[in-house]
């Protein structure tokens, strides 16, 4: 069949729809040639050579090539893995700039580049094609009624965070229809929405819907899947197995529909992506895309020994962040994620792989440089994870401006410190006002800090006070899978246990947490499911478990109902309350002296803690007093920012404690508005004045009012 192939323009690159016939172009430093490949209805294969080259973008036009139309690329050029290279034409490749494509990689060993029965492996080329086993890229339509809608540009101080799982969010949720649970219209169902309305939070997190790598061989061969979908093979397509349309591209319009509908209940969407490594994982992964089309130029590649990958990320590869090329790639996806998908943030998956400019890890790197002068995504919410897996990968506290973290010190301080070990209470002091130690001194604010107990990474907060340790049988692996020191206390016995005295425990653990977590200052994030006590029975590495064990139990709204009152009314509590979300810090960044008079630190005597408490391991109780009425920030108007006073009394001890109200705060009353050893709200609580006492049960918190 005759197609007409004009030159085409080398930009924009990927397949783009004019009305008339759509463009393609791809870059390749080091191929000889390269065919565009499209397909008909019976996936019969035509192939067109792309002469035009400008630039090391190969590209061409087709008239009347129309939305929906599958196509794939063939570059050739030499199988060298000694030398970096390792095309090979026999492999279907998915356009890097692909904004749909229409299925899943069939596992098989046609997809891989080299021969399995081969003794030397991958230094020899295959032959075997792989057409049927890959999805095709598809051209789409870009055009969409947004109805006028905007990114929220919630102002961070003021957001909150739900991480949560496109699939397993809606999966099991009744109140939706059976065709539509676990796909992006599943998670903009009216009744997905009230929801998540009706918690209170701001923003959603969404684990990764970048399209990628589902079925990988070590998982394949075990009936297992890669669920959480941390494996990218494109930067610029929603996960087509997340869509409830069946046809070739109209998962970018749900998604799109997805995005509008959370926009218009007031709620963010954050996209948790992952452009440090990619689905093809090391020097005997498959051959799926940018292995294909230029791998010395995709790809961090051993100095001296080409044919192995620098791996900063524990998954076999690491994206070549020093090319041109491919700075181009995450930021153009990027644009595109803003820009005509409507998307209000990222979460930067092994963040401090990006900053690898040679091998330590450079917080000036040219990503954090191009990202901070593009107006576009300079202007949305950046959250990094701020670590990899490489030498020196622990970056917390490190990262520039504009950048807020996943704080890991906050996550570890605090849970240690409700399970009683010992450390310092400036340690959690510092946690628990916003982390000045880290992120002040270069002129970050508190909400640098993305403060969170429980992430999809580890335990779900129930099992954090259920289980001293993982039980990841589930995963194949003989348990050797996931973290080994996940800082929990299973308050006196492993699992699940009818043990009422143990229950009462954790109930009350799961409440000091999200206490801990919703009044702290900086940016909270809730792990979607911990608010009705979702389990995983122990299994801290789900990432393979698309089932039950992963996904959301909305049959446990009604046994832990009272849970979910509980975390609704905190969240309310802190969005009502200014001073729980300060935009600046604390006057007295040395967390304690007198001269402080927004904040005051006290022992349960009422006296001021002294240097040598804040710096003994064994104290495991403070009061903690914020004063509403020295906020040092006004509102949007200019108007003078003026809130309640609060108490909070935190005894981590594994007795009762008496707090005495601070000689200097007795000439007001106070009242008590929670206390964690009930299991919901106070409503018209005991009022204390003077020098009465207050009793704070064993590893509880009371707040209190000043009235």
């Amino acid at each position: 069949m005759y197609v007409p192939l004009w030159p085409g323009k080398p930009y924009p690159l990927g397949a783009f729809w004019d009305g008339k016939g759509t463009n393609f172009a791809i870059f390749s430093e080091n191929a000889t040639s390269v065919e565009l490949c499209l397909f008909d209805k019976e996936d019969k294969e035509t192939r067109l050579t792309l002469n035009e080259v400008s630039n090391f973008v190969w590209h061409g036009y087709i008239p009347g090539i129309n939305p929906g139309q599958k196509y794939g690329f063939r570059v050739h050029g030499p199988y060298h893995p000694s030398q970096g290279h390792r095309f090979n034409p026999h492999k279907l490749l998915i356009d890097p700039y692909a904004k749909a494509i229409d299925g899943d990689v069939i596992y098989g060993k046609e997809i891989f580049g080299y021969s399995w029965d081969d003794p030397e492996k991958d230094l020899v080329c295959t032959l075997d094609d792989d057409a049927h086993l890959m999805p095709k890229s598809v051209v789409i339509d870009e055009s969409f009624d947004w109805e006028g809608d905007e990114l929220l540009r919630i102002p961070s101080h003021e957001t909150i965070i739900y991480e949560t799982h496109v699939r397993g969010f809606t999966k099991l949720q009744p109140d939706i229809p059976e065709e539509l649970r676990g796909t992006y219209a599943g998670l903009a169902h009216p009744a997905a929405i009230a929801y998540l309305q009706s918690l209170g939070i701001t923003a959603v997190e969404l684990m990764p819907v970048h399209h990628f790598l589902r079925y990988p061989g070590h998982l394949v061969d075990q009936g297992l899947s890669n669920y959480w979908g941390y494996d990218s093979i494109n930067y610029f397509t929603p996960y087509s197995g997340y869509s409830s349309k069946k046809t070739t591209w109209e998962q970018v319009i749900e998604f799109k529909e997805m995005v509008k509908a959370l926009h218009n209940a007031g709620i963010e969407v954050i996209l948790d992506v992952v452009y440090n490594h990619t689905g093809e994982g090391n020097h005997l992964g498959p051959t799926l895309s940018f292995r294909g089309i230029d791998n010395a130029s995709y790809y961090r590649l051993v100095e001296d020994d080409p044919r192995y990958y620098m791996d900063f990320t524990g998954c076999g590869n690491s994206l070549n962040v020093r090319h041109p090329q491919v700075l181009k790639l995450i930021m153009d996806s990027l644009r595109y994620w803003v820009t005509e998908m409507h998307v209000d943030g990222f979460r930067f998956d092994l963040a401090s792989a990006l900053a690898r400019e040679l091998y330590a890890v450079d917080n000036l790197a040219a990503f954090f440089n191009i990202v901070h002068q593009d107006p576009t995504i300079a202007d949305v919410k950046l959250i990094a994870e701020p670590w990899d897996v490489g030498e020196g990968g622990y970056q917390v506290g490190n990262f520039p401006l504009l950048w807020s973290e996943w704080n890991g010190k906050y996550r570890d301080t605090v849970r240690d410190f409700w399970r009683g070990e010992d450390q310092t209470l400036a340690e959690f002091a510092f946690r628990f006002t916003g982390s000045s130690d880290l992120y002040a001194s270069n002129g970050r604010l508190p909400n640098a800090s993305i403060n969170f107990v429980t992430a999809h990474d580890g335990f779900t907060l129930n099992d954090l006070v259920s289980y001293n340790e993982k039980h990841n049988e589930a995963n194949g692996e003989d348990n050797n899978d996931g973290e080994d020191n996940n800082s929990s206390w299973n308050c006196g016995e492993e699992g699940e246990t009818e043990d009422e005295g143990v229950l009462d425990l954790r109930n009350r653990q799961r409440r000091n947490f999200l206490v801990t977590l919703m009044l702290s200052q900086g940016v909270p994030m809730l792990l979607s499911g911990d608010e009705i006590g979702r389990t995983q029975k122990g299994n801290n590495n789900a990432y393979c478990q698309d089932n039950e064990i992963a996904w959301l139990d909305w049959d446990l709204q009604a046994e832990n109902s009272a849970l979910l009152d509980f975390t609704r009314q905190l969240i309310y509590f802190r969005r009502r309350h200014p001073i729980f979300h300060r935009r600046k810090w604390f006057q007295g960044r040395a967390i304690h002296g007198s001269s402080v008079s927004d904040i005051g630190w006290y022992n349960p005597d009422g006296g001021e803690m002294t240097e040598e408490q804040w710096n003994i391991g064994f104290a495991k109780s403070i009061g903690i007093f914020l004063n509403g009425e020295e906020i040092p920030t006004t509102g949007e108007g200019g108007e003078r920012i003026i809130d309640e006073s609060f108490l909070i009394l935190f005894n981590a001890h594994y007795e009762l404690l008496e707090f005495t109200i601070p000689p200097g705060l007795q000439d007001r009353n106070w009242e008590v508005m929670i206390d964690t050893s009930k299991s919901r709200f106070i409503e018209n609580g005991k009022q204390y004045q003077s020098e009465v006492p207050i009793p704070v049960m064993e590893r509880s918190i009371v707040v209190l009012r000043r009235l």
